[in-house]
């Protein structure tokens, strides 16, 4: 269907209109802006839709806003030095299931949050990585909340905390509290870069893995589906977000993982979403670990 006014786009989609399901607030001149942009929005993803995709597109909370503001408020705007030439995590021959989840193996994975405009991205994929470490060896899963936890681990040379606590500023220095520390890193097993067998294997035999990959702004208004794209790279200078890996699959002959996002539970699927894997998928195996937990 051609849309060729903003008004039977709006009538049509009001329903997902961020105005009105994610609560949002304009002036009567932004309105005019976010409406123009929404039904920009609108048209690509009913565009996308009548195509032949892997995956499908869908209305949500960025529905109205531009890729530019999205990458200000969401994703990382410097490069990340994140990458393991050569990681400590030593890959095994296999074989491996078809199939993990572990959602469903047990309370191993924490529910879905949302990181909001502020710069805690990294935190909340470390953080869902370490709760699930813990769940995992003690049978007990804590909710950590990003605040409690967040040191950039200069002593690991990567992404993941040991017990502090970020300034209330946003992207600030980490003041240690030890009174507030509740979850200790005691190692953290690094991935090789571009080893995706070896996230294979990690996720299939220990535990969920974080990493990072670059978000272009189609994935923004992802919906459903195995995610993939030909307008990202696959090189760690790039990556600008970082997910969870919770298990794997394969969907009419496509591999793919199952990735926890936090962006909320009303984005993609119930705040997931499915990529494709073995490809390195818009840099996804450039920047992979998962933490071992002091218990």
């Amino acid at each position: 269907m051609q849309i060729s006014s903003p008004a039977p786009c709006l009538a049509e989609g009001s329903a997902s209109w961020p105005g009105a399901r994610h609560r949002k607030k304009y002036s009567s001149e932004e309105y005019q802006h976010r409406l123009r942009t929404f039904v920009g929005n609108w048209r690509k993803i009913n565009a996308h839709n009548a195509g032949n995709h892997t995956f499908k597109m869908g209305l949500n909370q960025f529905s109205d806003m531009s890729f530019a503001e999205i990458k200000r408020k969401y994703l990382w705007s410097e490069p990340q030095n994140c990458s393991a030439t050569k990681g400590n995590y030593l890959r095994g021959t296999g074989p491996y299931p078809p199939f993990v989840d572990w959602r469903k193996k047990g309370k191993f994975v924490s529910p879905v949050k949302n990181q909001g405009g502020c710069g805690s991205r990294r935190a909340l994929s470390t953080t869902g990585a370490l709760e699930s470490a813990i769940a995992i060896k003690t049978g007990k899963l804590l909710s950590l909340a990003e605040q409690q936890l967040v040191d950039w681990a200069q002593d690991f040379n990567n992404h993941g905390c040991q017990g502090y606590v970020p300034d209330p500023e946003g992207d600030g220095d980490c003041k240690f509290q030890p009174s507030k520390a509740i979850a200790f890193v005691k190692d953290v097993a690094n991935i090789t870069i571009n080893d995706e067998r070896a996230m294979v294997e990690a996720v299939a035999l220990y535990n969920p893995v974080s990493f990072a990959f670059e978000v272009t702004s189609d994935f923004m208004i992802y919906r459903k589906g195995v995610y993939s794209s030909t307008s990202c790279h696959k090189t760690p200078d790039k990556v600008n977000h970082a997910v969870l890996a919770v298990g794997y699959g394969e969907q009419n002959g496509i591999p793919y993982w199952i990735v926890k996002n936090s962006w909320g539970p009303q984005w993609g699927m119930n705040g997931y979403f499915l990529i494709e894997r073995g490809k390195n998928m818009c840099g996804l195996a450039a920047c992979a670990s998962y933490p071992i937990p002091l218990v």
